[in-house]
């Protein structure tokens, strides 16, 4: 009972075949998602930055 080498061949690329497309899903990580974005308080401090500004423009128009 001899196996030929045209199925040992066939066999061996079947199984190539499907190496080649189950490796790569098994080495795949789920990566979590990116944290939501919290402020760190240079939003707040820009936006009474710009409060101040605008009312020492106000000011400065009233005085002159």
């Amino acid at each position: 009972m001899a196996i030929s080498r045209v199925s040992i061949g066939a066999v061996a690329a079947i199984a190539t075949l499907l190496f080649a497309i189950m490796l790569p899903a098994a080495q795949a990580q789920f990566v979590a998602p990116a944290p939501a974005p919290a402020s760190d308080g240079t939003a707040i401090d820009q936006g009474i930055a710009y409060v101040l500004m605008l009312v020492a423009l106000v000011l400065t128009y009233l005085i002159h």
